[in-house]
């Protein structure tokens, strides 16, 4: 109904976002930082490493329960975001089962260079973008959140960019396990925690 809504009367996209709540704002802002912020080559803790995909799946579960669990589709929701997160990471894995060129792991720092991908601002735009997309699509059409068949596929939307985040994040859980030599920090610039 939303992309209907927006080809039939675009000047209802501006109703739209003048709508919704200014803390949506605030958090599109932090998710934008931390997504740029990986724009660039960078060293980066290995708990940190893991927190980004961790945060994400904490995001797109809030998003399925908060959206179905109402009308009782969450558990069906639930399941389709599992199967397909597990799906997707494995396939991911399937195609590159390494962490990308150029990644290494500092095992006497326990942190990681990474190099810049704009692979997770694609992730995170997308897992807000679904949020945001659910979340208006419900406030037009309330019934939604009954039907099986939205609730599964927002639930495969999810599950689909959470299985990439999770094979991001094994494949430098492999190469910290693997690691054995000890490479030169020097080469990365501004290095964080």
């Amino acid at each position: 109904m939303l992309m209907q809504l927006l080809i039939q009367q675009p000047q209802m996209l501006g109703a739209i976002i003048q709508r919704t709540p200014t803390w949506v704002w605030g958090l599109l802002a932090g998710l934008l930082w931390l997504g740029v912020s990986q724009l660039r080559a960078r060293q980066v803790g290995l708990v940190r490493a893991l927190l980004t995909p961790l945060a994400m799946t904490v995001l797109s579960v809030y998003g399925v329960a908060s959206a179905f669990a109402p009308a009782g589709q969450a558990a069906a929701a639930l399941g389709t975001w599992l199967v397909a997160a597990v799906a997707i990471a494995a396939l991911a894995l399937w195609f590159q089962p390494t962490a990308p060129a150029g990644t290494q792991y500092l095992p006497q720092a326990r942190s990681f260079c990474v190099p810049g991908s704009a692979m997770p601002l694609a992730l995170i735009l997308g897992i807000f973008l679904t949020k945001y997309f659910v979340g208006v699509e419900l406030a037009l059409q309330p019934a939604l959140a009954g039907s099986g068949e939205f609730a599964l596929q927002i639930g495969t939307l999810y599950g689909m960019f959470n299985g990439l985040f999770a094979a991001r994040a094994l494949r430098l859980w492999r190469l910290a396990r693997g690691e054995a030599a000890q490479p030169d920090p020097a080469r990365w610039a501004s290095p964080t925690a």
